[in-house]
């Protein structure tokens, strides 16, 4: 009997742990990414050689969702990095070597997703992009706070930025991020105004009793911060072709030992027509750079989390990488700030595995690079980067699997070469094999 109740037992508790899992849905998905290339003169000279780079590398994603019914499921994505070689000291995993062990398991996104009513939140570790990553685009960990209603969408958005930590005045030194991203959906027009709020009593190091600077986001050496971002995207999508506009305005102060106010914006546009053999496309951006004459602060800048990538050299494309810093010289990478930059391109797909896209770029400062003599006599003064043009040869090999061919060449400027007597003009070659489930 004793026996028989045990059984009993271990049944019901092995029905109980079970029955709650029937109820469950998992959805496992994925990205899988080996990239090979070579970067070179990316200093604008062929001298020193100081950032030619050639290397393998590759990342995984892995992505996991737990659903347990229409109104809350529970998000984590995990990634690994690593150089094949494992060079580790680039910021990516040590795993690439010969033997292959190591510890590179990274976690991307961890987060819990629920429905109230016309309510959405999503409390935990995630990602956000505001204004296309000309303002932000990145993982975070915070709050979004959606409220939907037909057409019409608002998210607020918490972010934190940095934990100040625990002890006297240690709260100054947090910096967060407010936000509010409105979209509305009028037929083929999409209106997204936006606004973005970062703030932080202190954001220089601080010093503990040992004198080491630890604490402060040092973002910037200064103390009280108050900056806030203010702007509209539109997007129109027809039958034949779509368009973009993004217009931001950056204001408000922080305290340097005087105190400055920001006075910046960034503009962009973009377009692409459908045609039988594929597309033609454009953009084009402007943010604003500092005037030396001006006691304002008007580079356009964002403290952490902007990223928008464009050309391949001088906007990391699809190879850029900032480990390896494989951008030409004084270029803004994905960090749009102090530039002008237009493109123009156009996308071929002969068969439906196969697209070619050939693109060129026109890009400079939007204030020039001024050096002087130690008499204060202008030297030089320059601001054309480049124009760059790049080629993309994307095939498909198997469903599901992609290799992407990838050739860019970059006919420098003075801002590029710094009228090095060793002037070149950087170039890239690589490829990247993806796959995505």
């Amino acid at each position: 009997m004793k026996r028989f109740a045990m059984a009993a037992l271990a049944a019901l508790m092995v029905f109980a742990l079970t029955v709650p899992a029937w109820a469950l849905e998992t959805q496992f998905g994925g990205y899988f990414r080996f990239r090979g290339w070579t970067a070179q003169n990316m200093t604008g000279e062929d001298l020193t050689e100081a950032r030619d780079v050639t290397a393998t590398d590759l990342r995984t994603r892995l992505y996991f969702t737990t659903v347990f019914h229409e109104n809350l499921k529970f998000v984590t994505k995990f990634e690994m990095d690593t150089a094949f070689g494992s060079q580790a000291d680039k910021g990516v995993g040590n795993w690439g070597d010969i033997g292959a062990d190591g510890v590179n398991l990274e976690i991307k996104q961890s987060y819990v997703d629920f429905n109230l009513g016309p309510l959405n939140g999503k409390v935990g570790v995630q990602y956000a992009e505001l204004a296309r990553g000309f303002l932000f685009a990145d993982d975070f960990a915070g709050i979004i706070a959606t409220v939907n209603a037909g057409n019409f969408a608002l998210p607020l958005i918490w972010i934190k930025a940095y934990e100040g930590g625990m002890g006297k005045d240690r709260d100054d030194f947090d910096v967060d991020y407010i936000g509010v991203n409105p979209i509305v959906n009028a037929g083929p027009v999409k209106i997204n105004p936006f606004f973005l709020y970062a703030y932080t009593e202190q954001m220089s190091a601080d010093t503990d009793a040992d004198g080491i600077a630890d604490y402060g986001w040092r973002k910037v050496a200064s103390n009280e911060m108050n900056l806030w971002y203010a702007g509209l995207n539109i997007d129109a999508k027809f039958d034949a072709a779509s368009i973009w506009l993004t217009g931001i305005y950056q204001g408000g102060d922080i305290d340097l030992g005087l105190v400055r106010d920001f006075k910046a914006w960034l503009a962009g546009a973009g377009f692409s027509v459908n045609l039988p053999f594929g597309d033609i496309h454009g953009q084009g951006f402007y943010a604003t750079g500092q005037d030396p004459t001006s006691n304002d602060l008007e580079t356009f800048w964002v403290p952490q989390g902007q990223s928008y990538y464009w050309a391949e050299i001088m906007g990391f494309g699809i190879i850029g990488d900032n480990y390896y810093l494989n951008v030409s010289n004084n270029a803004c990478a994905d960090q749009i700030g102090n530039v002008m930059a237009g493109n123009l391109g156009v996308t071929i797909k002969p068969t439906d595995k196969l697209k070619i896209s050939l693109d060129a770029w026109y890009a400079a400062l939007a204030e020039d690079i001024v050096l002087r003599n130690n008499a204060g006599q202008v030297i030089f003064e320059e601001s054309y980067l480049g124009t760059e043009v790049d080629l993309r040869i994307t095939i498909q090999l198997v469903q599901g699997l992609n290799l992407d061919l990838v050739g860019a060449y970059l006919f420098a400027g003075e801002a590029t070469t710094m009228d090095s007597p060793n002037e070149a003009d950087p170039y890239e070659v690589g490829t990247m094999l993806s796959l995505s489930f």
